[in-house]
């Protein structure tokens, strides 16, 4: 299996149900769309055609909720062999999951649950992912998590974890730029430090979204546009990443698809002013 990375540079969007008319009906301009990978992981039907029909027009990213990479009992082999179906067929520009875990046995959270950033959680998540990976034939790319509890055993920082898990693997990652700034907000680490932690050279693409404020904790709801202060750290990200495929992510709150691509607008002057900026210090 080889560990190299593909890399593409281009500004997209999550592809949600409401917009599905418009992606079918009309030329939007975007350069890729990202689907939710289970919801496509079906033989046939209506969704499967739907996918197929936009991928005519657009480079798609699979993104992934319930690999549960962090399983201390490992991957589900049926769940793998369906995901490289799919990707064998769609030919996706990355495939994606989350550096969590969901499901033990017979039990399935339903959710994100957080990885503890020990020595041991390391061997297990190294070891699933390559295992993933050799199914699927390709490497990965593993976004970074947002968080609401610390663990107390923690051997290592959240961006040592992924610096070490990548190298590990060769995985590559997906920097959610949100939920850098949901959990150093919740934990009170600093943000830059941990852009500065990553490694920057395995970033292949970064989310950005909304959330919401708890009475004690900032949610990471995707019910909302992209605030002031996560577009300031994604202007910090890129311009340590160099150009990489972006993207808005909205699950709630759907809004009609001219705002969010007036979102996507936003993105795009970022990152060309950050370009720009790049090209005048090499000169």
């Amino acid at each position: 299996m080889s560990t190299s990375l593909s890399t593409f540079a281009g500004y997209g969007l999550g592809l949600r149900r409401e917009h599905y008319r418009d992606f079918l009906d009309t030329r939007v301009r975007v350069d890729f769309v990202e689907v939710i990978s289970e919801n496509f992981m079906v033989e046939g039907g209506q969704p499967r055609d739907i996918l197929r029909r936009i991928r005519e027009r657009h480079p798609v990213v699979l993104h992934g909720v319930s690999m549960s990479i962090g399983s201390a009992d490992g991957l589900k082999t049926e769940y793998l062999r369906t995901l490289k179906s799919l990707a064998d067929e769609i030919e996706p520009l990355f495939v994606s999951d989350h550096l969590s875990w969901s499901r033990i046995d017979r039990f399935n959270s339903h959710d994100l649950l957080p990885v503890p950033y020990t020595e041991e959680a390391l061997d297990i998540v190294c070891a699933n992912i390559h295992r993933a990976q050799d199914v699927l034939g390709r490497a990965m790319l593993f976004e970074n998590p947002s968080s609401y509890i610390a663990f107390g055993d923690a051997a290592m920082t959240e961006w040592e974890f992924l610096d070490a898990m990548s190298k590990r693997t060769g995985c590559g990652l997906l920097l959610d730029v949100n939920n850098i700034f949901v959990s150093a907000t919740n934990h009170g680490f600093d943000a830059h430090a941990y852009l500065h932690g990553i490694p920057a050279d395995r970033v292949r693409q970064i989310h950005l979204a909304g959330h919401s404020e708890g009475s004690e904790l900032l949610i990471d709801t995707h019910d909302s546009p992209v605030c002031d202060e996560v577009w300031a750290l994604y202007a910090k990200a890129i311009a340590l990443t160099g150009p990489v495929a972006t993207m808005i992510e909205r699950d709630g709150n759907i809004p009609p698809l001219k705002d969010l691509l007036d979102e996507l607008a936003i993105a795009r002057s970022i990152g060309d002013i950050d370009a720009w900026a790049r090209k005048a210090v090499a000169a």
